[in-house]
């Protein structure tokens, strides 16, 4: 049997009985026992009755968190000439366009998002290898291929977040900080959720949401009603 410290095992005994709460009670209990020495990200979990090879079950999108991640956000761009300069303006961390393949190549990938232009594609999709399994291929679907480079940058710089659902069907993503208010993380657990449900796919069939769960870096889960949690 797994032996936990004295932190680990007070929060699992806060958290026992606790099951199919509510967002608010999720936060509040998830918060109260986030104890950490450091910020500790607040994280969310939803298994989805999905079939991610398939593509008509294939689940991926966008979500702007009205509070943010309380994340900072390293974002590489694609492009060239202006679309290049309107990046750096807009805070893009890397940029570049054959170098930045080819650093990629080398296997650094120091940033967080990744953004192109739509004339980038054919350098970008050499690294389909590489970005696709990391969640960081640039898409049109989920906005990171564009010829608007200043609004996507200040958006994945401002508290977007993607998300994607992996093979077992599961989507998760951070959702916040511990030293987030109730208020704020909330908001951002039910931003989330919605944004998932609206990117049900056509191919889904039954129960769509399965599970819901909610935790932070260091402390234990507490599961969600389903039923609660989405918007009728």
């Amino acid at each position: 049997m797994a032996k936990y410290g004295k932190r680990t095992t007070a929060a699992r005994e806060a958290f026992k009985g606790q099951a199919n709460v509510s967002i608010k009670e999720a936060v509040a209990l998830v918060k109260s026992n986030a104890k950490a020495k450091f910020d500790e990200t607040v994280e969310i979990a939803m298994c989805l009755g999905v079939d991610p090879r398939h593509a008509d079950q294939m689940v991926r999108g966008v979500v702007s968190l009205p509070n943010g991640t309380g994340k900072t956000t390293r974002v590489a761009v694609f492009a060239r000439n202006e679309k290049a300069d309107e990046a750096k303006a807009a805070g893009a961390d890397i940029i570049g366009a054959e170098d930045l393949m080819e650093t990629i190549q080398s296997g650094k990938i120091d940033f967080d998002r990744c953004i192109a232009t739509p004339d980038m594609m054919p350098i970008v999709g050499r690294l389909g290898k590489i970005l696709g399994p990391r969640n960081l291929m640039p898409n049109p679907r989920v906005g990171t291929v564009t010829m608007d480079i200043k609004a996507a940058v200040e958006a994945a710089k401002g508290g977007e977040v993607q998300f994607k659902a992996e093979k077992a069907g599961v989507v998760h993503a951070g959702v916040g900080k511990a030293s987030f208010s109730e208020t704020q993380l909330a908001e951002n657990v039910q931003a989330f959720v919605a944004a998932v449900q609206k990117a049900k796919p056509t191919g889904a069939k039954g129960a769509y949401m399965k599970k819901i769960a909610l935790s932070s870096t260091m402390g234990p889960g507490v599961t969600i009603s389903v039923d609660g949690a989405v918007a009728k």
